[in-house]
């Protein structure tokens, strides 16, 4: 389920509605400074697609009709995600998007979520700004593998965040990346790195977050 603070709210949000013209779509581009924004249909209620600035000039430049309705370019009709649609999902319906747009529990149309507030989120989870080092360790991707380096590290310093890559079924090894608290030092970070590689896990790289 997504963290309603993550998503802008359609009252904080500049739409247009369907029923006016590429002309005037064009004019709230340009005043909002944003490269797309939502088309919703004559209630505000249901989201019918996207604008962006780019489709608009290039039928401009060949010459084409701007008193045409704002929908003869509508484009990422299907491109939305619900309030309770599963966290990871949201990953793949945003993907080449600027914004995903979110929909409630009646499908009405209640507000983006945005790329960098998503990209903000993750780099809060990943603990950045109050970290040490991030960690990056090696494994075969066996059963327990996570739990033994945790417990490793864990002899030493609480685990300020961890997130696991190369979870397809093909890799044959596992890199998990580590971020330790602030206060650990570098006799401890080396202590934590020698029982890590003593335990046959790989420590590929040190990244300092203090420097």
């Amino acid at each position: 389920m997504l963290f309603k603070t993550l998503i802008k709210q359609k009252k904080d949000l500049i739409t247009v509605r369907e029923d006016i013209t590429l002309e005037q779509a064009l004019v709230v581009l340009e005043k909002s400074g944003y490269r797309c924004v939502p088309i919703l249909d004559k209630t505000g209620q249901i989201f019918r697609g996207n604008i962006y600035k780019m489709h608009i000039y290039r039928h401009k430049s060949r010459g084409g009709d701007m008193t045409l309705p704002v929908t003869y370019l509508l484009k990422n009709a299907t491109k939305f995600i619900t309030l309770n649609s599963a966290f990871f999902n949201v990953f793949f319906s945003i993907k080449d998007l600027p914004y995903i747009t979110v929909l409630d529990e009646h499908n009405f149309f209640y507000g983006i979520l945005t790329h960098s507030s998503l990209l903000n989120m993750l780099s809060q989870s990943w603990n950045v700004e109050f970290g040490s080092y991030v960690l990056t360790v090696v494994s075969s991707g066996e059963r327990g593998d996570l739990v033994d380096m945790a417990k490793i590290i864990t002899k030493y310093t609480s685990i300020a965040s961890c997130i696991t890559l190369d979870v397809e079924a093909t890799e044959l090894v596992r890199r998990s990346l580590f971020t330790l608290p602030a206060d650990v030092n570098e006799q401890k970070l080396e202590k934590i790195v020698a029982n890590l590689e003593r335990k046959n896990f790989k420590v590929t790289e040190i990244e300092n977050l203090k420097a």
